[in-house]
């Protein structure tokens, strides 16, 4: 068991110490070891390695006027199928300066995070900010679906002539139906339990804490469940078309 110990005290250092059983298990077999279950456990007991457990997943509640856009994403959250569409959020993420607020935009398909923006005030410009930033390296055909819940940044006037401006096609979660924007939510859940668990000394350490997640974890390693376990990358590789 040497060398599987090796590989799998690697493998949880790579993790952030984030994976559980079942994610150490196909991390090892993507390294060629065919380990079991109960053989992981054991090794993970042996090594006191213990992954990092995600609360029970309380995504808030969708509120606001029923007059805005409707919900034309209506859960088709699978990855790979369904129309092309984008999500985006907003959460807060605290330091000892105060919350900092992340936007984020995400793909259905692909759960990439494709773009997002920080910010120590709650206003239009940083939803702005994320999807520009989203659109810049992954632009689209027009008829992309961006959904988001119903909080005010979405449907101001710049962000919704923004999306306009791109032939992209408006979706808003259901009054009061918290589970919409699933995708979006499921995805600050886990960022706050394997990376964003304790406030940050400051605004600018977070920030290059979620950078640093984003970009050299999340999208390119991170073993995503939804995805049959491959990355959010490795898998928008796999749908590509063939040359």
């Amino acid at each position: 068991d040497s060398a599987l110990r090796t590989e799998l005290r690697a493998i949880h250092v790579t993790s952030k110490r984030s994976y559980g059983r079942r994610r150490l298990v196909r991390a090892l077999r993507a390294r060629n070891h065919p380990v079991g279950h109960k053989r992981v456990a054991r090794l993970m007991a042996e090594e006191r390695i213990q992954g990092k457990t995600k609360g029970r997943f309380r995504p808030k509640s969708s509120g606001g006027s029923s007059q805005l856009a409707p919900n034309l994403l209506d859960r088709q959250f699978a990855p790979g199928t369904g129309p092309t569409a984008w999500v985006g959020d907003i959460t807060y993420v605290p330091t000892r300066q105060g919350w900092l607020h992340l936007a984020v935009v995400i793909s259905v398909q692909t759960r990439q995070v494709l773009g997002y923006s920080v910010s120590k005030r709650l206003t239009e410009e940083l939803v702005v900010k994320a999807f520009a930033n989203a659109w810049a390296l992954h632009p689209q055909r027009p008829g992309l679906i961006f959904h988001s819940d119903r909080g005010g940044q979405y449907w101001g006037n710049e962000f919704r002539q923004l999306l306009q401006s791109h032939d992209v096609v408006q979706s808003m979660s259901r009054p009061g139906n918290c589970w919409d924007n699933a995708v979006a939510e499921s995805f600050f859940a886990t960022l706050k339990t394997e990376e964003a668990a304790e406030p940050y000394a400051s605004r600018e350490q977070a920030s290059q804490s979620i950078a640093a997640y984003i970009h050299g974890f999340y999208n390119p390693a991170r073993l995503h469940s939804a995805l049959g376990y491959h990355s959010p990358n490795n898998y928008a590789r796999q749908l590509r078309p063939a040359a």
